[in-house]
C-alpha cells in the first residue's frame, strides 16, 4: 500500500477525491450560513410585526363619488334598461408637502439586531382646483356629500396617537380603513362634504408613525416635496427617486426630494383603479453590515482554500521526498473548513473583522503545529504557515471591497497560478519516485 501512496499520479488522484468529498462539509457551511440569515429575518419580522412594519404614506387623496346610467340589456325579459353605476373620481392635490424628523432604536431579539423608529410628520397639502368639469357629466351626479379623503398608511399599527386632519378652518377625526380599495389598500379617511362652486381648500395633518427598517412616501402631487430629518447614520436611500439634496453625518442625516408630476406614471386625477405605489420613494434604515452576507462571500472561497493548501502539501511532498498519508489531508481540510463554522459564530458575538482575524489566527495555529510534526521540519511548518496566511489575508482584502472585489480576486488567483507553475517549473512528473 505504501508503494502504491508513493506514485505521484495515484496520490494525485487521491487527492482529487479527497477534494470532492470536502464539498460535502462547505455545503453544509453554507447552509449554516443560510440557516442562520433565515433565522435573523424571523427575528427581525418578529419585532417588526409587533412595533409596526415598513411604512409607506401616500396622500391626501380627495375622492368624490358620483353615478352614471347606462343602457343594458336584460336577457330575461328581453329589453334594453336603463342601470345606475356608482363610481370613484380621485383627485390628487396640486402641492404636497412633508417635514419629518425620525428618531431611530435599537432592539435585540436573541442574538439579533432590529432597527425601528419613530417618526413626526407634518403632511400638508393644497388642492387649488376641483376639475370636475374634465368628467363631462352633470353636476347633479356627483355625490358631492359624500366625497372623502384618504390617506395611506401601510400598517396602522405603527400609530400611537389619534389622527385629525385639518380641511381648511375645519378639523375632522380620521376612521379606520379606506372606503374603496381602487387606489390604496390600507389607511384612514374622513368625510368631507364640499361644495359645486369650491375651487380650493387647505389639508393638513400630523402624524405620530412608528415602523421599521423603511420609510417611504408616493410622490402624489403636482410637485412633491418631502423634508426628512434624522439621527440613523447609515442610510440607503431606495425607490423610485434619490434625494434632491442630502447630508449624512455621525450625528444623522439630512435628506430633500421634490418629484414631479411630470417624473412619475400617472396623472392628477382618474376614475377608477391605479397603482400608485410602484412610484415610492424614501429611505431604509437597515443594519450597515450584515455579518451573514460577508459570511457567504467568505465561504464561497472554502474549495479555492482546500485546493490550495493541499497543492502546498503535495508540492512539499514531491519536492522533499516527504509521504504524507491522506488522513493527514483530510485532518488539515477539516481544519480550514472548521475556520467558518468558528468565524460564524464568533461574529455573532464580536465585529466580524475582529472574528475572522481570530479564527484565521486559530486555524493558522493548528494546522502550523500539525504540519510541523507530520513533516519533522519546523521551516516546512512556517512555509505553510506563512501560505496560509497569505491566502486569509488576501480573501480578507478583497470582503472589504465592493467594485473591486472581482478584479483584485481574479489578478490574485492569477498570480497563485503564476508561482505555483514557477515553482513546478523544474519537476520531472515522468521521473518521480519517493524517498530519493
Amino acid at each position: 500500500m505504501k508503494e502504491l501512496f508513493q506514485n505521484v499520479f495515484f496520490k494525485m488522484f487521491v487527492i482529487l477525491i479527497l477534494i470532492m468529498v470536502l464539498i460535502i462539509p462547505t455545503v453544509m457551511v453554507q447552509d449554516l450560513i443560510d440557516e442562520r440569515t433565515q433565522r435573523q429575518q424571523e427575528a427581525v419580522d418578529e419585532v417588526s410585526s409587533k412595533h409596526a412594519l415598513s411604512q409607506t404614506v401616500a396622500g391626501p387623496i380627495l375622492t368624490i363619488p358620483y353615478k352614471i346610467k347606462r343602457n343594458v340589456y336584460n336577457k330575461a325579459t328581453g329589453k334594453t334598461e336603463v342601470a345606475t353605476e356608482r363610481m370613484m373620481f380621485h383627485i390628487l392635490p396640486d402641492e404636497l408637502k412633508i417635514n419629518g424628523n425620525v428618531n431611530s432604536e435599537s432592539r435585540k431579539r436573541g442574538l439579533f439586531e432590529v432597527i425601528v423608529y419613530q417618526g413626526d410628520l407634518d403632511i400638508s397639502a393644497s388642492f387649488k382646483d376641483l376639475p370636475l368639469e374634465k368628467l363631462n357629466i352633470p353636476i347633479e351626479q356627483f355625490e358631492l356629500d359624500k366625497a372623502f379623503i384618504t390617506l395611506g398608511i401601510s400598517d396602522l399599527k405603527g400609530l400611537s396617537e389619534q389622527v385629525r386632519i385639518k380641511v381648511n378652518d375645519s378639523s375632522f377625526t380620521c376612521n379606520p380603513g379606506v372606503p374603496t380599495d381602487e387606489v390604496l389598500s390600507s389607511g384612514l379617511h374622513v368625510n368631507v362634504p364640499i361644495k359645486a362652486d369650491q375651487q380650493k381648500f387647505e389639508v393638513s395633518c400630523q402624524l405620530d408613525l412608528k415602523g421599521s427598517q423603511q420609510l417611504m412616501f408616493v410622490p402624489i402631487g403636482k410637485e412633491t416635496v418631502v423634508d426628512l430629518h434624522s439621527d440613523w447614520q447609515d442610510p440607503s436611500f431606495s425607490g423610485e427617486f434619490i434625494p434632491h439634496t442630502r447630508t449624512v453625518t455621525d450625528k444623522g442625516f439630512d435628506a430633500k426630494w421634490k418629484v414631479l408630476n411630470l417624473n412619475r406614471n400617472f396623472p392628477q386625477e382618474w376614475t377608477g383603479g391605479r397603482n400608485i405605489e410602484q412610484s415610492a420613494f424614501g429611505v431604509d434604515m437597515n443594519m450597515p453590515v450584515d455579518v451573514y452576507q460577508k459570511a457567504t462571500r467568505v465561504a464561497k472561497y472554502a474549495m479555492l482554500f482546500i485546493v490550495l493548501t493541499f497543492l502546498v502539501f503535495f508540492f512539499v511532498e514531491v519536492i522533499n521526498k516527504i509521504l504524507i498519508h491522506p488522513i493527514q489531508y483530510i485532518l488539515v481540510g477539516i481544519a480550514l473548513i472548521l475556520f467558518y463554522v468558528l468565524m460564524l459564530a464568533m461574529s455573532e458575538q464580536i465585529y466580524f473583522n475582529a472574528a475572522y482575524v481570530l479564527a484565521s489566527i486559530m486555524t493558522i495555529g493548528l494546522i502550523f503545529f500539525y504540519a510541523k510534526a507530520i513533516l519533522g521540519s519546523q521551516k516546512l511548518g512556517l512555509l505553510t504557515a506563512a501560505i496560509l496566511f497569505i491566502m486569509y489575508m488576501f480573501i480578507f482584502v478583497i470582503i472589504q471591497m465592493q467594485d473591486y472585489a472581482l478584479l483584485f480576486g481574479s489578478f490574485g488567483v492569477f498570480l497563485i497560478l503564476g508561482v505555483t507553475m514557477y515553482f513546478s517549473r523544474q519537476v520531472d512528473w515522468f521521473d518521480l519516485k519517493k524517498g530519493e
